[in-house]
């Protein structure tokens, strides 16, 4: 049992209104297509959408609790659901922030706070991972990162849970405040600072200040006044480190390949299949297998573990735990897709979550280190990187070295900004344009075939994701190579793309 209705009632400041003896809730939920028996419904309403039309649907489908507004429920609720609960509040963003408090208040879990202008996904993804093997570990689903996200999240964090680790994510100057007081990190990771979001910010540096706020909450700590894990080879570091001392935390600590890193890369050998890694960790060294390729997966890796090492947790457990983890969908797993009888598959590098120019440039080194086999190539399909503002056109133009690099033969690119990049490529490596990603999907099935290793990358509203799912769609069922556990795996791969596409 996550809370009881008068718990909910009383930590969202809400008014209960009791029509069943239903009074155990299990989980809280905004989406009505996922509705886990006795859960608490909350009727978010945004400028384009009003989750209060599914409150009927909800309670049939087994929620037992929903968290409505006052005016809903006085012009619709009373009178057409006397038999269900209900929490009423006068806005219910508000209703769940504030459940969102009371859970982070009663709660004895060590609390991770990650943020970044990318990788902070995947980081939360693995450093989740990792705790869950060392005790009971609560995390965000998906992405859900934001104003909505964050407070979701905490709301369903388990009175018991040892650790909790909250990805946070902004927009705008001014988000992450909000943000941090709700979280109250003991630990706060900042992965980077890159220009992505860039078209919502006057510079890199005030992005590096805005995203410095996840540090004003931190008196309440492991450690008085927190611990700060900050990137020593980010160029933005001197800002953050000032900003944390400005708010309070005396702890901060780094990771990176700089010499004076807490967490320092000392060696990693980068293969097609991973990456073997050896570091040094508040003066102790480890070596481990990364199972994922790419360098930035290993970057990745090292405020990973100088969080479990800060945590005081067994980090032999926590390297053998690192060894077996697997990519975020959309955010670099590969999918093996069959097209008939043959052994050899097409290889589909799933980066189709998002995008930023570094994220970019990290995927086409991925690409650059893959083998195609028998007659297969190398194939990037990239569609635009968003929310770059005026520097967009120039950021996808510079993209050219990177491509060249990645030993590319055929280059597919989506969206008006990527076409830039499209038209300085040379000729013969020129593979298809496309205004929107369902044409361009046509294009690039078309051409296909056995051994090809296809990286699609592109910003979430570029929906790259369709391109995923159309390759995917020319899988035979049942053709994976390997045993009848990688047949499985190949098959789960498979569906995982498919519902990310969706």
């Amino acid at each position: 049992m996550l809370w009881t209705l008068d718990e909910a009632a009383a930590a969202a400041k809400g008014e209960k209104r009791q029509g069943n003896d239903r009074t155990e809730i299990s989980a809280v939920i905004h989406d009505s297509r996922d509705v886990p028996a006795d859960s608490l419904f909350i009727a978010l309403k945004g400028p384009n959408h009003d989750a209060h039309k599914f409150v009927g649907e909800v309670l049939e489908k087994g929620a037992g609790t929903a968290m409505v507004s006052r005016v809903w429920w006085q012009e619709t609720g009373e009178k057409n659901f006397p038999e269900g609960n209900f929490i009423i509040v006068d806005d219910t963003l508000e209703g769940l922030v504030n459940l969102a408090a009371s859970a982070r208040a009663r709660s004895i879990a060590r609390v991770i706070g990650i943020t970044g202008s990318v990788g902070k996904t995947s980081t939360k993804e693995f450093l989740a991972t990792i705790l869950s093997d060392q005790g009971k570990c609560h995390a965000n689903k998906k992405s859900f990162n934001n104003h909505w996200g964050v407070p979701l999240t905490l709301a369903n964090l388990p009175k018991d849970a040892d650790f909790a680790v909250i990805e946070m994510g902004i927009n705008h100057v001014g988000e992450m405040g909000a943000l941090a007081r709700m979280v109250a990190p003991d630990i706060a990771v900042i992965t980077n600072i890159e220009p992505a979001h860039i078209g919502n910010f006057n510079s890199i540096e005030e992005i590096a200040r805005a995203k410095s706020e996840i540090f004003s909450a931190m008196e309440d700590g492991i450690e008085k006044g927190g611990i700060a894990v900050l990137n020593a080879d980010n160029p933005y570091a001197p800002i953050l480190q000032k900003a944390a001392e400005d708010y309070g935390v005396e702890h901060i600590v780094t990771f990176g390949e700089s010499s004076g890193a807490d967490s320092r890369l000392r060696d990693c050998t980068l293969l097609s299949d991973g990456s073997r890694v050896s570091v040094k960790i508040l003066g102790d060294k480890y070596k481990y297998h990364l199972p994922v390729p790419g360098k930035h997966f290993v970057l990745n890796s090292l405020p990973i573990l100088l969080v479990v090492k800060l945590l005081g947790c067994d980090m032999k457990k926590a390297v053998k735990s690192l060894e077996h983890i697997t990519p975020v969908e959309g955010r670099g797993n590969h999918i093996p897709v069959f097209l008939g009888d043959g052994d050899i598959p097409v290889t589909v590098i799933d980066e189709s979550y998002n995008a930023s120019p570094v994220s970019m440039q990290a995927a086409l080194r991925v690409l650059e280190m893959s083998v195609p086999a028998a007659e297969g190539r190398r194939i990037a399909v990239l569609g635009d990187m968003l929310e770059l503002g005026a520097d967009g056109a120039r950021l996808h133009i510079e993209l050219v070295n990177p491509v060249l690099k990645a030993k590319t033969d055929l280059v597919f690119a989506c969206g008006p900004l990527m076409e830039a990049l499209y038209n300085i490529v040379p000729p013969a490596w020129q593979g298809g344009y496309a205004e929107d990603s369902k044409t361009l999907a046509q294009l690039l099935t078309a051409i296909i075939r056995p051994g090809d290793v296809i990286l699609v990358k592109g910003s979430l509203g570029s929906r790259m994701a369709y391109v995923v799912q159309a390759l995917q769609d020319l899988h035979v069922p049942g053709r994976c190579s390997g045993s009848d556990d990688g047949s499985k795996s190949c098959e789960t791969g498979i569906e995982k793309a498919r519902e990310h596409a969706v």
